[in-house]
């Protein structure tokens, strides 16, 4: 296998209206262009326009989503808790592909009133049909700590330790089953 670096997209899984994830996806990207070990990318799903599944014949995001994916060896995923689960808009994105999920590696930031667990493991368990190894580390952000009214993302320093394994696991993960595909 080369040296080259893997290509690890940042998804940015929620759509709402003033949604924080993007604040947290940039907070990863940046700490993670640091290591210099990897090409770290923002996806954010609001920009693909991605119908519900089945609902229109119109398939030009559906297509577009899954040619980014296919330039990707791997994930991060920025998970935001809505109602114990993971957002509609992601469920949407994570159906609306298939193969280019398959043998990569995930990593999961999430964010809610419990640090967003409950939507983690929710993640976990589709992450797994969808053939994506999703490593252990997980970075658990509380929306009564780590934002100020919670709108405005000031992250701990103790989740950074965590943020720093979640991004070694993600790229050995990575490098591994990249030998598969």
């Amino acid at each position: 296998m080369t040296n080259q670096k893997l290509n690890i997209g940042i998804i940015i899984g929620s759509t709402r209206e003033g949604r924080v994830s993007p604040q947290v996806a940039s907070w990863v990207k940046d700490f993670a262009e640091k290591r210099e070990d990897a090409i770290y990318e923002i996806v954010d799903v609001k920009t693909f326009n991605l119908p519900l599944l089945g609902e229109s014949k119109d398939m030009t995001g559906i297509q577009k989503w899954n040619e980014k994916l296919s330039q990707l060896d791997g994930f991060i995923f920025i998970v935001g808790e809505y109602n114990h689960s993971i957002t509609a808009s992601l469920k949407n994105a994570l159906d609306s592909a298939r193969d280019p999920w398959i043998n990569k590696s995930a990593g999961i930031v999430s964010y809610g009133s419990v640090g967003g667990t409950r939507a983690a493991e929710h993640l976990r368990g589709i992450l797994g049909e969808l053939q994506i190894a999703d490593v252990r580390t997980h970075v658990a952000l509380s929306m009564f700590t780590d934002f100020e009214n919670w709108a405005t993302f000031k992250p701990q320093d103790l989740h950074l330790d965590n943020l720093t394994t979640l991004l070694d696991q993600v790229l050995n993960w990575g490098k591994a089953l990249k030998t598969l595909r």
